[in-house]
Parts: C-alpha cells; structure tokens; sequence
C-alpha cells in the first residue's frame, strides 16, 4: 500500500449521517460519481439552484430508496459534492433533486418534481433494450449508473494513422448488421459490429466513422408511416441525452449494463485490425428540445448555463431541433473538454466528427466568434493533440463556414463543396471543369495555409441520397417519414439515368452502374481524405429517401444480400481503395503548385484534355484529366508511379492523347468504369496504343505510368 493509499483511506470515513446513510464532505473534483475507498463521491453543478439532493435507486425500482440533500457546508461555489459509504454500486441508480426559481424570463426552468440524470453519467439504465417501450409514469426514465472501470485493453492504443492515408467508412451501429441477411449473432448491436471486422479489413478502409453511439432515446419521435401506421423512431441518434455513456440499446449486453465494456471490446478489435473509429458527435443540442420538451437533466439542473436563451428566456434554435448548447461558456467548454477527454482516455477513440460545428463558435447571443474559445482549447488540449477533429462546418441556421471554419491547424472539415461539384459534375452540368480540378486538387482555394488533408472528401453519407439513389432518382421520396414529404434536402444534384426508381431497363442499369464506379473512382482518386456511407460499395437503396432518420427498417438497414448481388460494383470499389493504399502521389498531404519541385522533369500534377498538356477550361467542356508525378509523392520522399485520371461526363466518347511518359515507363491501364472489373495491382496491362486512349462515354479511365 503506498502512502497515497494510507492518506485517502484516513481520509474516508463518515463524520455525519444523511436519511440513514454515513456520509462526508465529498470532493468537488472530478463531476459526475465515482468510487472511493468505502464509498462513492457524487458531484454535481448548479450556479441558481437554492438546494440540491441526492437520490438513490434499487436497479429498476419504481420508487427511490433514499433521498440525501445536499448540506450547505457540502457546497463549494457552485458544486455540491458529498461521499456516501456503504454503496451497493452494481445494484444502484442515482440522479439528482434540484430547487430553485421557475423563472423562465431570467432563464431558470428548476423543477422539484424531477428526478435529474447526472450529467457526467459514464452509463445510463432504462433504455437498454433498444426500442422497448418504458413505463412513462415511472418518475425517473433514463438512471445514472456506476459502470466497472475494470476492462481489459492490454496494450491497445489509438493508431495514429496519418490522417491523409484514412479512407473513412461511415456506418450506423444498429443499421449495420440489424438486417436479417447480416446473420450474426447479436444484430444491430456493438458485437455484430464486432463481427464484420473481417469484411471491413477485405473492403481496405481503415477509419470507421459512427453515427452517434452516445446514449439516446430512439422513441422521441411522434410520427408513424403514413402508409403503414407503424411507429417511427429517432434511428440515427441525433438527439443525446448522456454524453458519457455508450448507447445500452447497441449492445446486447445492454440488459446486463455491460454496454460499455462491449463498445470497448469493439475499438480494441477494430483497433487489432488496424482500424481507427471515429464517433459522431452532437454537442450543439440535446434531447430536451424546447421549452415543450421533457426536462431530463441540463434544463432541471442549470437552464441558464447550459442553453442559449433569448432576452425572453426561450431557446435559440440554431441547431433546427429546439434548443442549442451554449458551448462558449466556461462551464460548458469544460463539460464538452471533460467528454471528449473520457472518451480518448476511457475508450481509445481516434477522432470526433462534430456535428453542425458551426454553432460550437456561437457566442451566447449566437454571434459567431472570431477566436471561438471552444474550438481553440479542442486543438490545443494535450490529451486530444493526436486526435482528429472534423467539423461539419455549417449549422442549421445559415452559418456556413467550409473552408473558414476556425481551425488552429488542427481542424479538417466535412468539403460540402467537393460533394456538390463531383455530383453536378458527373450528372453532366456544364462550367465545371475548373472546378472540379480545384476540388481533386484537394481544394487549394478553401484550404491554403492547411494542408489537403483538412478536406474530407465525400460524395454521400448518411444524410441524404445513397450512391445507388443518387443515379436513380431525381427527386426524394420521403412520404414514409410522415412529414408529407416536405423534409430533407431538395438541391440533391442527383440524375436517375432515365427512369425514375426502379426499371428494367438494362441501359438504365449499366448506365447507373457507370456511374457509381465514376463517383467512386473520382472519390478515392482525389487528394484530401476520402469518405463513403456503408452500403454504397454494394449499391445500397433507400428508395429515394433522402432524409432516413425515422427508419429503423430496411430502407436503413444494410442488406448483406447485396454483397453477392452487387459483386462487380463491390469489387470495384475494393479495388480502388487498394489503388489508393499503394499509390501515395494520391495521399500526398501538401497541396500541388503545378511545378517541378524535385527535378524530375514534371510538374506534381499537370492538366490535360482531349490533348494533352491542353486542358480545356470553356464552359461547354465536359472532359478533364490529370497526371500526377510519382516523383513528388510524400514531397518527393516516396518514389511512386505516374497516375494518370481522365473524367469524361459527356454522352459521347473521345479519344484522348495521352502525355509521354519518362524513358522506360509505359502506361498501363488499371481502370476503365465502362469494363466490369479494374485489373489488379502489378498487373496492369499495357495499353494497345502507348499515347492514345479511347474514352468512351460517362466514364472515368485510372493509367499507371511504370
């Protein structure tokens, strides 16, 4: 035993008794409950409550076994802290009773009546089988718990891979194996997850990217399906209401409170892989929406800290969901820096993609910052200095900030613009050609003074049209979120071949099938950090749903049938990404100036059009090529091939002349989206005609020069 041992044990032991419990003076430092010899120290925040207490649960029991208010000498500043002994912690639920004015002018909203979920809760009980309907008059519906902080990581670590090699996977936790066809063991929970490693690693992605996996209520949502009366939900979790504890419904230990050490078994086996995670995470609001929204814990306990209020005391909604999180406050920097930390340290995550960022450099008016404190304390903290961070760089109202989101040089951001551009781009607009070289170029006009990998690249995720929908539908088709079809986005830049939906038609297919390999092919050649939506490799289809957070059914769930289905767009994919994987002159970090900087007789990246070394810029061109140097790859570190790309949207072939290569290198062709499959790695064939190619029409051609 060491003399810290000896001190803390001499320094637990009760000096007073509360309602029947033996109790001292907790310590203020950390917030939330945790055991200490003897006992467990409760700590909680409230600046205008005028009492605070402490209630305590049998596991699932209807009524509170014990109530323990705070005594005014257990407060220091604004935290109440008190240590109970003699705790059965596997057998506990606790939450708080907080009192104080009901003032809704001057921002408080305290409520005696509620029992209040602890903010800093590491895991939460009453929602732990997902979707099973609550007792709602129960007083207390989502229960802090006290997990064990006892697994095993052995010698797990994050993996620190450079963030210009990811090639992002994102995926939703349930969605992924609750289909039927998964056939693993425990569906739609972190085990089945667990279960498709061994795909993830054949498909070569090395970041998975989770929709939120912070504890939520999937059952908040009111609408059912128009057509089938069955109940919606809130599937993909954008609403958190504990954001330290893993979602118990994703676990199918989550009956037994072991979700934590599930999820954590997850990232070591992931991590065994040598694949990172990366969770979504929504700090810009919370569950308890507005003022008509349930008050679960933030509300009860500090209203006026917490949310941003108008001058009247209602909520700003600049998140679109009721209510925003004022995360420029000090006590709230602090809770999200508490968060974000817990999850590095307890969990091994990689890196946070941050929900409508935008707001996270809001003032309490809603002012944007010029120096958002948040967001600078985020790139500097020295437990998250290698984590990444990725902002979705606009918020619900109006800020949009891709490309100047505040970033200190820490920062890479979702590129809305790169999406928007490859889609019109592919579809066939005019007046694009510039633009998208700027975008594959790793989009040098937003990003200057960063470095390209502050650009993930994507074409979908999971807000919007899959793949498969985007070359298959003009218009959403949202009836069956009950909205009238009047939700999600309407400027989808999507071009359905032909037909809308579904079709026999074999030219329509093999059209469609073109182009999800030009978007993916254009996607995982592009500099910057490639990102895709789970299902896409295999033509997954919403139906034409652009908007599937109420869809906790096939319309969401991956369907592992497609995997055999779909083969020829699944090969390809693959085959691309370890296209990526070997050839660094893609990955390369620094953006390209179009010169010889290593003497190799080349520029790093040269545009070409149907000539070579003669782009055409006009607006009526639809052709645009590009040769990047092997030579400068990793700042001419790295000797790699030459890669050659041309990207033809028009309707008609062309024949393309192809730039000379260095004495002794030729090129051979890798990939041609008009041929079902990419030839493998080393053995690409060389062309029949050395300097020629014909580029037929919506197509996409990969050459390596070797």
């Amino acid at each position: 035993m060491t003399v810290q041992d000896v001190r803390e044990r001499v320094d637990s032991y009760p000096t007073r008794q509360i309602s029947g419990y033996r109790v001292r003076a907790g310590r203020p430092f950390p917030y939330g409950a945790h055991p200490v010899p003897g006992g467990v120290t409760f700590s909680v925040y409230s600046d205008r409550a005028t009492a605070m207490s402490l209630v305590l649960f049998e596991r699932g029991a209807k009524e509170p076994m014990a109530e323990l208010p705070f005594p005014p000498e257990f407060r220091i500043g604004s935290v109440y802290a008190m240590t109970v002994f003699d705790l059965d912690t596997e057998n506990l639920e606790y939450g708080f009773r907080a009192d104080g004015p009901f003032d809704p002018g001057a921002g408080d909203r305290f409520d005696a009546s509620k029992v209040l979920s602890d903010p800093y809760a590491r895991s939460v009980s009453g929602r732990d089988v997902w979707g099973a309907e609550p007792d709602w008059a129960d007083v207390y519906q989502y229960r802090a718990t006290i997990p064990d902080d006892d697994f095993d990581w052995g010698d797990d670590t994050p993996l620190g891979i450079p963030t210009e090699d990811l090639v992002i996977y994102e995926t939703h936790v349930r969605g992924f194996t609750r289909h039927p066809s998964s056939k693993v063991a425990a569906p739609g929970t972190y085990a089945g997850l667990r279960e498709k490693i061994p795909y993830l690693r054949e498909l070569g992605v090395n970041c998975v990217e989770l929709l939120p996996v912070f504890e939520f209520d999937e059952l908040d949502n009111p609408r059912t399906d128009p057509a089938t009366g069955e109940r919606l939900y809130n599937y993909w979790g954008y609403n958190t209401v504990s954001f330290f504890a893993p979602k118990a419904g994703y676990a199918a230990t989550g009956r037994f409170g072991m979700q934590a050490d599930e999820f954590k078994s997850l990232v070591k086996e992931l991590h065994k892989a040598g694949i990172e995670i990366i969770l979504d995470v929504v700090f810009n609001h919370t569950a308890e929406g507005n003022e008509n929204g349930p008050t679960i814990s933030f509300r009860g306990l500090d209203n006026a800290t917490y949310y941003m209020l108008t001058p009247e005391g209602y909520y700003y909604n600049f998140s679109g969901t009721g209510n925003t999180v004022n995360c420029n406050h000090p006590v709230v920097r602090d809770f999200v820096l508490s968060c974000l930390r817990y999850w590095v340290s307890e969990y091994h995550i990689d890196g946070f993609r941050f929900d409508l960022a935008s707001i996270l450099d809001r003032a309490p008016d809603g002012t944007p910052l010029p120096n958002p404190p948040l967001l600078e304390q985020l790139a500097a903290d020295p437990i998250l200095r290698h984590t990444k961070l990725i902002a979705e760089a606009w918020d619900a109202a109006g800020l949009y900030q891709v490309g100047n989101f505040p970033n200190y040089g820490r920062w890479s951001e979702w590129n809305g613009k790169y999406r928007d551009t490859v889609r019109k781009f592919v579809k066939g607009e005019p007046g694009l050609v510039g633009e998208l070289a700027t975008r594959m170029a790793g989009s040098p006009d937003l990003y200057q003074g960063r470095t390209s990998s502050a650009s993930v690249n994507f074409v979908t995720a999971h807000d919007g049209f899959t793949l498969h929908d985007l070359v298959s539908y003009n218009d959403k088709h949202n009836e069956a979120n009950g909205e009238g079809n009047g939700d999600g986005a309407n400027d989808n830049n999507s071009w359905n071949c032909g037909e809308e939906g579904p079709t026999a038609s074999e030219h329509v297919r093999a059209l469609r099938m073109k182009q999800m390999k030009n978007m993916l092919a254009i996607l995982l050649t592009s500099q910057g950090v490639p990102m895709f939506v789970a299902g896409d490799e295999v033509g997954r289809t919403q139906l034409g749903n652009n908007n599937t957070y109420c869809q906790d059914n096939e319309l969401s769930w991956f369907d592992w049938g497609l995997v055999d289905t779909n083969a020829e767009l699944l090969e390809f994919t693959k085959s691309l990404i370890a296209f990526r994987h070997a050839h660094p002159v893609l990955r390369n970090s620094m953006h390209p100036i179009g010169a010889d900087q290593v003497g190799s007789g080349y520029p790093d990246i040269s545009w070409h059009g149907v000539r070579a070394w003669a782009p055409d810029w006009s607006s009526h061109c639809r052709v645009l090529a590009l040769m990047r140097c092997g030579r400068h790859a990793k700042g001419g570190t790295v000797a790699d091939d030459h890669v050659y790309i041309a990207i033809n949207s028009h309707w008609e072939g062309h024949d393309l002349e192809l730039p000379r290569l260095p004495e002794g290198l030729t090129w051979r062709l890798f990939a041609d989206t008009s041929a079902a499959a990419a030839h493998p790695l080393g053995q690409e064939p060389p062309l029949e005609h050395p300097y020629g190619y014909h580029l037929g029409p919506h197509s996409v051609v990969v050459l390596v020069g070797r």
